[in-house]
């Protein structure tokens, strides 16, 4: 950094401040206030990461509902302490095992010590959980991460709650026994999906990452392989093989058996890190498919519905689901129709693999009267899953013909959120995670899981010519 962090800290949702410290003295009192009361209210739309306050430099990561703030008096570069913050939450996280409010504030003098450890009058030390671990001698309070809706049922012995992969990287003897040596591995993949009005995809892209955690002892040579059809760069590889745009290694990897047999071979560092980023363009089948249709019921009246069909295996589901569909400006109604943001908002907790569920929405147009609403869900016990709004508009009708006009071109795009557990699009695998022979002194527990999310999953909503 060209220059100097004055001042850190960690704001909780509701603005408290739980960790504060100033580096240099040539900060605000009340800098912390000001950073969010300018991120809560800003004029138009979300505040960007950097902006400039009365003379002061503010810059801002979120993570996990909590805000990372730093200010300083010189013009460094935005892009280098928006990094920092990002590896100082890491490391936070690597040393309590949980990034909420609740561990942050229960191991208050553990993140202190990591802040005098990192930072020196504003200047940046080390951000690497490694090679902070000689110097930070708190033990870390251990806090359970938050449960999710859903319930997992216990498959057998081979399995463990992915709850498991959140806890403190230094968790030694103080619990009693010996530590257990394992390691985890995440396949994250993030999906960009772009649909025509009519359900076909304009434009696909996967962000994927190979993500690790390694709780082993002695810090052995671990080898990793992928596909042995893996292709790197397009057009190469058979039908049925695995292609990847581009991707890169964590600089622990090293590549002397990967053009071979697409092994990866490297000494996992402490904390949480990234072994491989990669990105795919081509064609890949979407989790799921949206099929919008718009009719004119009446002068006055307009219905859509709203099918969503779910292309992935039975076996599998998507979780935490959620469809949001823009509605006219001009339109108030009850229900699922959140009035404030002018869209409906469909919530279903458990998309089950195969199965097809439909959403009707009504809305009556200013002139018609006050509409009705219906919902119809296909897939058995989902049922209850969707809603819709009834939605009527105030004011002087225009001619009937221009009211629907402009009524279809305000519907839409549809957006849609999910998470598939234990499935991934591109079909990356894991062949197999194990110790270099020559280091083979004992056999740890090895975790490997699948996730595919939503990063951007949107529907357009023809008009006319384009259903």
């Amino acid at each position: 950094m060209s220059g100097a962090m004055s001042s850190f800290f960690i704001l909780s949702p509701r603005g408290d401040t739980i960790i504060s410290r100033d580096f240099r003295g040539d900060s605000l009192p009340n800098a912390a206030e000001l950073l969010f009361r300018k991120v809560k209210f800003w004029d138009k739309g979300d505040a960007p990461p950097v902006f400039h306050l009365d003379g002061l430099n503010f810059v801002y990561v979120r993570k996990n509902g909590l805000l990372f703030g730093a200010t300083t008096r010189f013009n460094v570069s935005p892009s280098t302490t928006v990094e920092l913050l990002n590896r100082m939450a890491k490391v936070f996280k690597d040393y309590c095992g949980v990034l909420s409010e609740e561990s942050i504030r229960k191991n208050f003098i553990l993140v202190y010590e990591l802040l005098d450890e990192m930072m020196d009058f504003g200047y940046a030390q080390a951000t690497s959980t490694e090679s902070l671990k000689n110097h930070v001698y708190n033990e870390p309070i251990v806090v359970e991460s938050a449960k999710s809706n859903l319930r997992m049922p216990k498959i057998n012995s081979k399995t463990t709650p992915s709850t498991a992969v959140h806890k403190p990287i230094t968790i030694s003897a103080q619990s009693g026994g010996k530590q257990k040596n394992e390691i985890f591995v995440d396949i994250l993949e993030r999906l960009n999906v772009l649909f025509s009005g009519s359900g076909y995809i304009i434009n696909s892209t996967i962000d994927g990452c190979i993500q690790m955690k390694s709780y082993l002892s002695g810090n052995p040579e671990l080898k990793l392989a992928l596909n042995s059809d893996l292709v790197i760069g397009k057009g190469g590889g058979g039908y049925g093989a695995v292609v990847l745009d581009d991707c890169n290694f964590h600089e622990c990897v090293r590549l002397d058996e990967f053009e071979s047999s697409r092994t990866l071979s490297f000494f996992p560092p402490d904390g949480e890190f990234i072994l491989l980023n990669y990105r795919i363009t081509g064609e890949f089948r979407a989790p799921f498919r949206i099929f919008p249709t718009v009719d004119e019921v009446s002068p006055y009246k307009v219905e859509m519905t709203l099918m969503i069909r779910a292309d992935i295996p039975e076996s599998n589901y998507g979780a935490n689901v959620q469809v949001r569909v823009p509605m006219p400006r001009s339109a108030i109604a009850t229900s699922e129709y959140n009035a404030s943001e002018k869209r409906v908002v469909w919530n279903i907790k458990k998309f089950p693999g195969a199965t097809e569920q439909t959403l009707s929405i009504k809305i009556t147009l200013a002139g018609g009267g006050v509409g009705g609403s219906s919902t119809s869900s296909s897939g058995g016990s989902l049922v209850n899953s969707g809603s819709t709004g009834s939605m009527s508009a105030g004011g002087t009708a225009p001619p009937p013909g221009q009211l629907i006009g402009s009524a279809r071109k305000e519907i839409g795009p549809v957006s849609m959120s999910f998470e598939i557990p234990m499935y991934n699009v591109s079909n990356l695998q894991v062949r197999y995670l194990r110790i270099s022979e020559q280091q083979k002194s004992y056999n740890p527990y090895r975790w490997v899981r699948y996730v595919t999310q939503a990063s951007s999953f949107v529907c357009r909503v023809g008009t006319g010519s384009e259903r």
